[in-house]
């Protein structure tokens, strides 16, 4: 029986992160994949329940969540409610928050101790997923889906100097029309810490098993990002999906009860990796 549990959890600067776990009751005590959403997403994004489903059925435990900043609330979990808080987002801050739950999955207070996790991001998550695995022991494997290479790839290099100086921008989001901001504060803290944010850097320091997946269509982030990750840690495997986009060819919403053609690769791509 897979059954889902809700927790909140307190991130970065004390804001609240909603997330769940998904797993077949059997299986209380069974391995935790933990689930980091990209820029502009969120835990219950299109296919996720999907995916974490598919995970639970085969014997895992799928802990997704909303990062503190990411614009959604615990009252208002799909939607980008609190563009204030979206746009005090930083990098560091999302660090800080995917410690506080592999803390959570791993202190055993609200649920069965699990001794080690499985780290899986998308997109900008891959990327704090790749810094967070180079840093912390307690994750076993890695897999990034449509990972960055950097996270200047987010917004073209020649706005940044009028960025700074407006201390604010705007990202558009296409799927709802919002004009999110962004202060410069993202600006300063990769100039604060260049080392710790170099995800290249940090790809390279990694010893744990790693799975690169990207899609061959992916116009968000080139699949050439994903080869740079590659050269960077020869011994990652890469895993490029043939006629598949940014994500995998799911949308959101999604009504569907199967993952698409692509989705459903990756996630027995997946399954392999973490069996072995």
């Amino acid at each position: 029986m897979i059954i889902k549990e809700t927790y909140t959890i307190t991130g970065a600067k004390g804001r609240l992160m909603l997330a769940d776990l998904t797993f077949d009751k059997a299986h209380r005590h069974a391995p935790i994949i933990i689930f980091a959403h990209g820029f502009k997403g969120f835990k219950d994004w299109g296919t996720h329940n999907l995916v974490a489903h598919y995970f639970a059925t085969r014997g895992y435990r799928f802990l997704k969540f909303n990062f503190s900043h990411n614009g959604t609330t615990p009252d208002e979990p799909v939607d980008f409610a609190d563009l204030i808080a979206f746009s005090e987002n930083t990098f560091s801050m999302e660090l800080a928050d995917l410690d506080r739950i592999i803390d959570f999955a791993c202190n055993g207070t609200a649920l069965p101790r699990a001794q080690s996790v499985i780290l899986m991001g998308h997109s900008m998550g891959g990327g704090i997923s790749i810094i967070k695995t180079a840093e912390d022991s307690r994750v076993s494997k890695l897999i990034t889906l449509a990972a960055i290479a950097g996270f200047g790839n987010l917004w073209p290099k020649s706005e940044e100097a009028q960025w700074k100086i407006q201390g604010l921008r705007y990202v558009e989001n296409k799927r709802t029309g919002q004009q999110m901001p962004l202060k410069a504060t993202l600006l300063d803290d990769l100039e604060r810490n260049p080392g710790r944010l170099d995800i290249i850097t940090k790809a390279e320091q990694i010893t744990q098993p790693w799975l690169i997946v990207h899609g061959h269509d992916d116009a968000t982030v080139p699949v050439s990002q994903a080869k740079k990750l590659k050269v960077a840690q020869p011994e990652a495997e890469l895993l490029i999906i043939p006629k598949s986009d940014h994500v995998f060819n799911a949308t959101h919403p999604y009504a569907e009860q199967e993952l698409p053609a692509a989705l459903q690769q990756v996630c027995e791509a997946v399954f392999n990796f973490i069996e072995k």
